[in-house]
């Protein structure tokens, strides 16, 4: 099958999971010379056998002269993704964000804490050899960077931290403009923000359960009133399960090889990562 290329992205934020690209990508979302999808594709990580021709038909809705970009934050992490974005777009310009690995692993735990679909036994998530590989091993930044720097010539990729996008986020905003070819605005979206805010209450999870089946039907009620103070009657702040400092200790050793490394490649002192503090 033919690809039509002038539909295909011009750039892609490929991760990582739990490291602002929501932000990242809400902002270029907002710019009208860019066209993004409104969800993430995963084309390259867990959708490759829905075919180059679905991957193409996502962005057939880009205006004539909008520039196309992509956000998926599992692709940094995923073994193939690399090989396989490097196979249909060589030319695309890359943007990766990361997060201390510790705080990463601790809030990708948690969302997946507030989904249901993992329980409060953290330590047996938060240790090497756990059932969910990926709260540590998305972390290892310098092996996943490893892959695209292998399939990807340097100035092709901007590595952005998310410390400076908390910091300067309208600054690290046209560093991201400026690595993609087109000026960007910001718009008033805090880096902090969220569609699933952590910090929200949610309805208990049996009640999320049950009424799943029925998420579409009631999706065009969501912004009633009386929905939504039906919803804040019901909904429940999460009592998440905390990162004792013994569980941050052990984290701290499992990263520290790799948060050296990068630091070196990035030219930056990332120790503060490795420091034992509780904060999430």
């Amino acid at each position: 099958m033919t690809v039509p290329t002038s539909r295909l992205p011009s750039f892609v934020i490929i991760g990582a999971v739990k490291a602002a690209t929501t932000w990242t990508g809400n902002q270029l979302r907002a710019q009208p010379n860019l066209f993004l999808p409104e969800q993430e594709p995963h084309y390259f990580s867990s959708a490759f056998d829905r075919g180059p021709g679905w991957y193409a038909s996502l962005f057939a809705a880009a205006e004539p002269g909008q520039l196309v970009g992509e956000k998926s934050a599992d692709y940094l992490a995923h073994p193939l993704a690399a090989s396989r974005l490097a196979s249909m777009i060589p030319d695309a310009r890359l943007v990766v964000q990361l997060r201390n690995p510790i705080e990463r692993a601790y809030s990708d735990y948690c969302m997946l804490y507030r989904r249901g679909t993992v329980d409060g036994r953290i330590d047996q998530y938060l240790t090497r050899g756990s059932a969910q590989p990926r709260f540590l091993n998305d972390g290892l930044y310098g092996q996943h960077l490893a892959r695209f720097a292998d399939r990807f010539p340097q100035e092709q990729l901007q590595i952005v931290l998310y410390d400076d996008v908390r910091r300067a986020p309208e600054a690290t905003l046209e560093a991201i403009g400026r690595h993609i070819g087109t000026p960007t605005v910001p718009v008033p979206v805090a880096p902090d923000e969220r569609r699933n805010d952590s910090r929200a209450p949610l309805l208990p999870l049996g009640l999320r359960r049950t009424l799943q089946p029925l998420k579409r039907t009631v999706a065009p009620f969501r912004r009633r009133a009386w929905f939504q103070r039906l919803h804040a009657g019901l909904a429940r702040p999460i009592d998440y399960p905390q990162l004792r400092p013994d569980l941050r200790l052990r984290l701290r050793d499992f990263y520290a090889a790799d948060v050296e490394s990068l630091g070196t490649l990035l030219r930056r002192d990332l120790g503060s990562w490795l420091a034992v503090e509780q904060s999430r």
